[in-house]
């Protein structure tokens, strides 16, 4: 189907012009099947980006509240082993100066249990306080991990469907692109890319560029029709190509496609 020269005549560049706009209108239809699922995937990975690296933080806050319980405790157990240590040497104490040392060192640490085992409160009070908004992030981090896996099984499936006609059509496309001057095709997809539709080269119809209500004045339908020379629509931006071209065009390319794709099917 691809030329193999460039083209060379003004009707030569037109016709194969259009033809690169009927392949890439096709591509166009068979991603319109696929909807919003791309974008939505997009959305789902972000978010859950997101709810990750919340969890992650959240999780760490945790780490570093537990880290402190374990060394509060740590240090009640040392606390413990002191006061047990300085009981002890109460019973050889040879003065009362040294029975009040030992007893308000034991006063010291007892003060020390009782300052750990508060700390210990009050990081147990943030865990709870915490626990509840990690539990629902993580809830919602799994929802939207099978909303997520839902959506890219929607759209794996949806691509496995069409995805060999598009390539077959993607193939034709570059094929078909590399058979146009460069500075056309160049000016074909700036203009195409600036479509909400994607068409860059469209028939006339109705005296007006397809799509269109602003009339084409006689004369330059007139210079259309010969196609002497690329004409561009002075409203749109877009290619001009006359109606009978552009049947011939669709007709040919849409039966040649078909013919290859009905043997890809097969």
């Amino acid at each position: 189907m691809a030329q193999t020269k460039k083209s060379s005549t003004a009707e030569d560049k037109l016709r194969a012009l259009y033809d690169l706009q009927i392949i890439d209108s096709r591509i166009d239809r068979l991603r319109v099947v696929r909807g919003e699922l791309p974008l939505e995937v997009q959305e789902l990975e972000d978010e859950l980006e997101g709810l990750r690296a919340r969890l992650e933080r959240m999780e760490e806050d945790n780490d570093q509240v537990n880290q402190r319980i374990m060394a509060y405790q740590m240090q009640i157990k040392d606390s413990n082993a002191l006061i047990e240590k300085y009981t002890e040497q109460q019973n050889n104490v040879r003065n009362n100066r040294e029975f009040e040392s030992l007893a308000k060192e034991i006063e010291y640490q007892t003060l020390e249990i009782e300052l750990c085992e508060k700390r210990i409160r009050e990081c147990k009070a943030q865990l709870e306080q915490k626990s509840e908004g990690l539990n629902g992030t993580r809830e919602r981090f799994e929802q939207r991990q099978a909303d997520l896996q839902a959506k890219q099984a929607e759209l794996e499936a949806i691509i496995a469907e069409t995805q060999a006609e598009e390539d077959l059509l993607q193939d034709h496309s570059e094929k078909m692109a590399s058979s146009i001057d460069d500075r056309l095709v160049s000016s074909y997809r700036r203009i195409r890319g600036a479509a909400k539709n994607g068409l860059a080269v469209v028939p006339i119809e109705r005296e007006a560029s397809a799509g269109s209500f602003i009339k084409i004045p006689p004369q330059r339908q007139i210079d259309i029709a010969q196609r002497k020379r690329i004409i561009v629509d002075e409203h749109s931006g877009r290619i001009l190509v006359d109606k009978e071209l552009a049947d011939e065009e669709l007709t040919r390319m849409n039966e040649l496609l078909d013919k290859e794709l009905a043997k890809l099917k097969k």
